[in-house]
């Protein structure tokens, strides 16, 4: 994944199934970072139980347990507590570098895990969202002599580009040629 690109497809279905396997890709990376955080988050509870923003992470962890929508949702809604707040201010467990922010603890570790999450799930949305512009293409039953140039930003197709191929381009698409010489050898 290269983030911002232009990809053509020769088919429907090529663009299709690769569409098909980068949602499946997020889906099983989304899955890995919730383990990962459900697994954090267990073991702040047992030893920092009192300390609210375990608390607070638990309860957003349970959100996120339901589809990509109610977590973009929940995440929201969770950042409009505390608007206004630059990311330095949203906790204190993380220090300027440079451009970068550092941390050392676990409520650092859980912060970036759900947000990695909420962008991943973001990115299946959008995927999602082509996913049925391109079973409507189908439907509507686009010919077999296009070309899908595809532009992607951020992962998630924004553009496609329908190009008709010529009849001769598309014969030569195909086209296969070669020579063979067969040597005998007496014995």
């Amino acid at each position: 994944m290269m983030g911002t690109e232009i990809r053509t497809f020769y088919s429907m279905k090529e663009m299709s199934d690769s569409l098909m396997d980068q949602i499946n890709q997020y889906k099983a990376l989304s899955e890995d970072y919730s383990e990962w955080l459900g697994s954090l988050l267990r073991s702040c509870e047992e030893t920092r139980k009192n300390e609210g923003w375990v608390q607070k992470s638990a309860a957003m962890q349970k959100n996120m347990r339901g589809p990509p929508k109610k977590i973009a949702e929940a995440g929201r809604s969770a950042k409009k507590k505390g608007e206004g707040k630059s990311k330095k201010n949203e906790s204190s467990c993380w220090v300027q570098s440079g451009d970068l922010l550092l941390c050392s603890t676990e409520q650092g570790e859980a912060e970036i895990l759900f947000e990695a999450i909420e962008e991943i799930n973001k990115k299946i949305q959008g995927l999602e969202k082509f996913k049925t512009t391109l079973q409507q293409l189908e439907r509507i039953g686009l010919g077999k002599n296009v070309d899908y140039i595809v532009y992607i930003k951020d992962d998630v197709p924004e553009k496609l580009v329908l190009r008709t191929r010529d009849s001769s381009q598309a014969g030569q698409n195909y086209k296969f040629e070669t020579d063979i010489t067969v040597i005998g050898i007496n014995r």
